[in-house]
């Protein structure tokens, strides 16, 4: 397929609509690089300041492949964007639109002005439901929607595309005064909403609805994208609902000129999203319809009630937290353990059965956590991510820093013939020893030496590794997690006994859906650690 796209031959004639996976430069260099069909690659929305968003939960799902979203424009702001873009390689048959967003006409104008420059086009947000203040509330105005275009457009010369909502009675009219406000090209829609889901009579998202987006909005899509291109001739970028090459070609004959996919791609790891794009291509040439099966409509998002048992406070910022039934998880997965009203976090599971889990008091949720009292109910959703799968012949090397321990005790639990190196700056942060020892073969280390080895735990690490056969090596396989320089330095000792794929890390990256959709635990090679992980 050909698909001509403001001067460019496109790759591919699809895309990802903003705010969904390509949300980090290095997951849209990845795409860049691995995969063609996504001919157009579209960044998260980008306002002035930077914005943490919402607090977790951000997504909920109400049915298979129809989901609730409230993100809240979490972005690092344009000054830094900028710096951010600017190091993409962008080939010349792709086309990367920025989204941008801002509170007012000025704040538009500015953030243009900065992200024009690392762009080929600019998207709008005039129609985010779920921000207050911010996108459908000035994409509803034809007025706003005409001077917000017109002032964008004057002081850039790249195309200007505003995204539409589909929470208005009449889309053609708000097209159409986009189209007087000079847009280039359109894009028709953003999600649906706001919606609203519940868990155990508690709202499910921390800011209580959200964008609706999934299968369950292709026909208004299709309405939309059909009603927009009746009266005007501008390139039309089709969203809402995309899961297979049959919706695709419904949003081609709508009017299309790019169609988007986003919700389809929740639980895929990243090599199957480039499968599931690659087939989507296939089955446009071909005339067949395959890619859909590739689509993870199993994705359990549901919540399960748990009730805290203990909290035994380890030291003053560490703690064990330990529940009254078990929750199926396998080595290397992990869970989301939620309060109703204080948000939601991942974690690994320090046991699964009874179930319990290690916390660190670093932020307002795990703050909560540390002195929750025993007979608190929460709520568990998982697992997420992949198990782990050493050979039968391996040796495990577990190494652990902070609440690492967590993460890798259960691997070596489960599998065996392991070793579990356990670093901590003191001995009163240490936990789990005894019960690590009886596993596994022990090596505990602290900075200041009152527990064990006197130094650092990839110190320790190097004498083990010194005193082992070339051969022994062969057959080590190590699992790393704790703190990100810990971990850095740890695979830095091992790849000086050992080959690349004997090494297998997780590192704490921001986890925010747990499902790979918003990109929010990007890697720096562009994979995401929620569901291309945790052990990488």
């Amino acid at each position: 397929m050909t698909t001509e796209f403001f001067g460019k031959t496109l790759s591919g004639p699809f895309t990802i609509p903003s705010g969904i996976v390509t949300t980090a430069t290095s997951i849209i260099q990845y795409v860049f690089d691995h995969m063609p069909e996504v001919g157009v690659v579209t960044t998260k929305s980008i306002g002035l300041e930077p914005r943490l968003g919402n607090r977790e939960p951000v997504l909920s799902q109400y049915a298979p492949g129809c989901f609730v979203n409230a993100v809240g424009l979490t972005n690092p702001g344009a000054r830094e964007s900028v710096e951010l873009l600017r190091q993409l390689r962008v080939p010349v048959d792709r086309f990367l639109l920025t989204s941008i967003f801002g509170g007012s006409v000025e704040e538009f104008v500015e953030v243009a002005k900065l992200l024009a420059p690392v762009s080929d086009g600019l998207e709008l947000n005039l129609s985010c439901p779920h921000a207050k203040g911010y996108g459908m509330a000035m994409g509803q105005d034809p007025a706003l929607v005409r001077e917000i275009t017109a002032a964008v457009k004057a002081v850039v010369d790249i195309p200007v595309i505003p995204k539409l909502t589909p929470n208005t009675p009449n889309i053609a009219e708000i097209a159409e005064a986009a189209v007087a406000g000079g847009a280039d090209g359109l894009c028709a829609i953003n999600t649906l909403g706001p919606g609203y889901t519940s868990a155990h009579g508690h709202p499910v998202l921390s800011n209580g609805a959200g964008g609706m987006s999934g299968k369950g909005v292709l026909p208004i899509g299709l309405k939309c994208v059909r009603e927009v291109a009746a009266v005007t001739g501008l390139p039309i970028i089709g969203c809402g609902g995309v899961s297979s090459a049959a919706d695709a070609r419904a949003f081609f004959e709508a009017g299309a000129t790019v169609v988007g996919v986003g919700s389809a791609l929740v639980g895929m790891t990243t090599a199957e999203i480039a499968d599931y794009f690659r087939t989507l291509q296939q089955d446009l040439e071909r005339g067949s319809d395959r890619a859909e099966s590739l689509v993870r409509y199993d994705i359990d998002t549901n919540f399960r009630p748990v009730t805290l048992v203990r909290n035994e406070r380890v030291c003053e910022d560490i703690a064990i937290l330990s529940f009254d039934r078990k929750v199926n998880v396998q080595a290397g997965e992990f869970v989301f353990l939620w309060l109703p009203g204080v948000g939601e976090k991942p974690f690994s599971a320090l046991t699964d059965d009874p179930f319990s889990l290690v916390v660190i008091d670093l932020g307002l949720f795990t703050h909560t956590l540390m002195d929750l009292p025993a007979g608190t109910q929460a709520y568990v959703r998982g697992p997420h991510g992949i198990p782990v799968q050493p050979p039968e012949d391996a040796r495990i090397m577990a190494v652990a820093g902070g609440t690492g321990l967590a993460a890798v005790y259960q691997i070596a639990r489960d599998f065996g013939n392991a070793e579990i190196f356990a670093g901590a700056r003191s001995s009163d942060r240490l936990y789990f020893l005894g019960e690590s020892a009886r596993i596994a073969e022990l090596h505990v280390a602290t900075d200041d030496g009152s527990q064990g080895f006197h130094g650092r735990v990839t110190e320790l690490l190097r004498q083990r590794l010194q005193e082992m056969s070339p051969n022994e090596r062969e057959q080590l396989v190590f699992y790393n997690c704790g703190p990100e320089p810990m971990v850095h330095a740890a695979v830095a000792v091992e790849r000086e006994f050992c080959r690349e794929e004997q090494i297998f890390s997780a590192i704490d990256y921001l986890t925010k859906c747990g499902v790979g959709i918003c990109g929010a635990c990007a890697t720096p090679d562009g994979r995401r650690g929620c569901v291309d992980g945790p052990f990488l």
